[in-house]
């Protein structure tokens, strides 16, 4: 199995994902470059597009990384079932481009968020969180100033039909609508979530209930082949 991780002008959580997929689980990851137009035929298994501040979160967060030669290539990769897994800038970005419903706004608060938070799984039948149980409750960080998910009524009552709502935090974070933390498109292939993952994968920095969501891709990709 491999991972392809995008760099954008100002990620900065590419280097975390690649150490906890070589490292820790020891596949095979490949670097992309946001300007590669036709790198994913054929060439991964699952996408991570990271956290970060891509292009500075000029205009809006993800509004410029959108329009890059890379995008083209994710929503091909994305329309063949891909796996694409957004954090926290990366899931503004899948918005932002049409490949997960809803917008993020700036928190509630209208300040920057960093702290470690709740969350429950609450789908837990996705390429993404099949090792988790229904309901756990989770701990992961969060480090962002625009994280406020939201939806209309139409289609929050419209994700809760299809079973994107994935994680939500337990307590109102930043506003976000129905407390969601993270979501799915229709065909649960591509999946966004404001916290951190890759930053809770080892004991010494604090727990491993990131590292369930790449070991559940993992999973999902031996039953797949």
């Amino acid at each position: 199995m491999r991972f392809g991780v995008v760099r954008f002008p100002g990620s900065n959580c590419e280097n975390d994902c690649i150490d906890i997929i070589t490292r820790i689980l020891g596949l095979k990851t490949v670097l992309i470059d946001y300007r590669e137009a036709a790198y994913l035929k054929g060439n991964i298994d699952c996408l991570i597009v990271p956290g970060g501040f891509s292009f500075g979160d000029y205009l809006r967060a993800g509004a410029i990384a959108k329009s890059t030669p890379i995008m083209e290539s994710i929503k091909r990769f994305a329309e063949l079932k891909g796996l694409i897994i957004g954090i926290c800038n990366g899931f503004q970005i899948l918005t932002e481009a049409g490949l997960l419903p809803g917008t993020l706004l700036h928190n509630s608060s209208g300040k920057f968020l960093c702290n470690d938070i709740k969350l429950k799984v609450v789908n837990n039948s996705t390429a993404f969180t099949n090792l988790y149980k229904e309901n756990e409750i989770i701990t992961m960080p969060i480090a962002h100033a625009e994280g406020n998910y939201f939806v209309s009524e139409a289609e929050l009552l419209q994700l809760r039909v299809n079973n994107q709502i994935i994680l939500e935090y337990v307590d109102d974070i930043n506003g976000s609508t129905s407390n969601i933390a993270g979501v799915c498109n229709a065909t649960k292939n591509v999946f966004g979530l404001m916290p951190h993952p890759e930053r809770v994968c080892e004991e010494a920095l604090g727990g491993t209930d990131g590292l369930r969501v790449f070991e559940s891709i993992m999973e999902r990709t031996k039953l797949l082949v």
